[in-house]
């Protein structure tokens, strides 16, 4: 008897699991890895209508498809789920009990701080290898040396090479999911073998950004190498699960094989950041219509997250993407978390953060606001750096006094009284992003813009 597959709704996404060639005018062909969005179920349950990436629409089977879900906030994703942090031998040996040859944890060394140890149990006992942690690479030998803990365990899982046995099932720490597992449970790994690396188009928190081409398509890839950056590469492509909005930069998949390099695969924005953008071509080329439309392109995509109940927390002109057909995006989701998340203030950008979230590390929806004050003044001065001649150390001071940004020469005077909403110093009294996009919508209408 064939199980029958549950509806999903018109504008569910999912990813192809097997290659499908079509068989009947109506079908839609597809490939592994492909993504596809359901149009509506079909008379028979077992088929839908759906359209793949170029638009193109036809009739696909239930079966050979997997619905794609946003990772859950909550989840406690781990790239190494094997590493225990600090614990002494004792507690690792214990761990490794009842014996099971090759089972293994890595911890932090007790006697070498900074470097850390391999515990395996191997015939009834458990060996403790010592990593040496040698001019930014890791061995246990000498002879092998590895960028990341994750390298490291991925040979051994492969060959003994000198210890007692090969790694062969590791012991997950309480509480930890595989995030190689949760990624492909929930439709987001792709194959690091359709992926094409081409050239390296920028520099990110975590490593290189570059241009890439995912079966015949440009995309942009982040690529991470070492085990500092890796957790919080975890944490930005499980917030981007979560996203989907034609104003939010779109993630395609994640990569986590291939010698344990890893990669965030996205939509390839061909135009690049909007500071740069509106550098390059400045008030000559970009009219006030064209102004406008970025602002509520962000103001959409914000209001969006804002709904969501997600806080970005690094909103700025530097990261929002450019698409081909002029389309502003809102990425870097590198510091964005659900609104009740606590932030480490050490690494923000003085001038476009909020002052609550500065003293206090109260960020929330208002502080974002606040922000997306400061980046329509970048639009409207052409991508000028904010708070000019004012030097770093005296910005906060000044605007704890209340001092706001004069008008960038040029700008119509109804979209200053909009960014001046936005600094106002007492977070409740800044609008939200509906209010926002409703009044820059009001002022497109009107052409009040001209």
């Amino acid at each position: 008897m064939s199980t029958v597959q549950p509806a999903w709704p018109t504008g569910t996404e999912c990813i192809a699991k097997y290659n499908f060639s079509a068989t009947a005018d109506q079908d839609l062909p597809f490939s592994k890895g492909d993504v596809l969005t359901i149009i509506t179920v079909t008379k028979d349950p077992n088929w839908y209508k759906a359209k793949n990436k170029v638009g193109r629409e036809g009739i696909i089977p239930a079966n050979y498809v997997q619905k794609r879900e946003g990772v859950k906030s909550g989840t406690k994703l781990s790239l190494m789920p094997w590493f225990h942090g600090k614990i002494t031998r004792e507690q690792a040996e214990r761990l490794l009990y009842p014996p099971e040859t090759g089972l293994f944890l890595v911890r932090e060394s007790t006697n070498y701080p900074g470097d850390y140890t391999l515990c395996v149990s191997c015939d009834g006992k458990v060996e403790h290898y010592r990593i040496i942690y040698k001019a930014s690479k890791l061995s246990i030998d000498e002879e092998a040396f590895f960028d990341n803990l994750m390298q490291l365990v991925e040979h051994y899982t492969l060959d003994a090479d000198g210890l007692c046995t090969r790694l062969v099932k590791p012991k997950l720490m309480e509480g930890t999911v595989a995030a190689q597992d949760e990624f492909s449970r929930s439709g987001w790994a792709l194959h690091r073998k359709d992926l094409k690396l081409l050239q390296i188009i920028g520099k990110g928190e975590f490593g290189d950004v570059m241009l890439g081409e995912y079966q015949g398509n440009k995309v942009a890839v982040k690529c991470i190498k070492n085990d500092a950056t890796a957790q919080a590469f975890v944490a930005e492509a499980l917030v981007m699960t979560q996203l989907r909005h034609k104003n939010l930069v779109q993630l395609l998949g994640v990569i986590l094989e291939d010698n344990s390099s890893l990669y965030i695969v996205t939509e390839f924005m061909a135009k690049g950041s909007l500071v740069d953008y509106l550098r390059s071509r400045g008030r000559a080329v970009l009219g006030g219509e064209c102004l406008l439309k970025f602002s509520l392109d962000v103001s959409e995509a914000m209001e969006y997250l804002e709904d969501n109940n997600f806080v970005h927390r690094d909103l700025a002109a530097r990261n929002v993407l450019v698409s081909d057909d002029n389309i502003a995006k809102v990425s870097d989701f590198g510091l964005t978390k659900e609104a009740s998340a606590t932030l480490d203030t050490g690494k923000l950008p003085v001038k476009w953060t909020a002052p609550e979230a500065l003293r206090e590390k109260n960020f929330s929806t208002k502080s974002d606001v606040w922000s997306f004050g400061i980046l329509l003044w970048e639009i409207y001065s052409f991508g000028r750096v904010p708070y000019p001649r004012i030097p770093l150390k005296d910005v906060v001071p000044r605007v704890e006094k209340g001092y706001k940004m004069e008008s960038p020469d040029g700008c119509p005077h109804v979209v200053y009284e909009v960014m001046k909403q936005c600094w106002n110093l007492d977070p409740h009294t800044r609008p939200t992003f509906r209010k926002l996009r409703e009044q820059l919508e009001h002022i497109k209408a009107k052409e009040l813009y001209l």
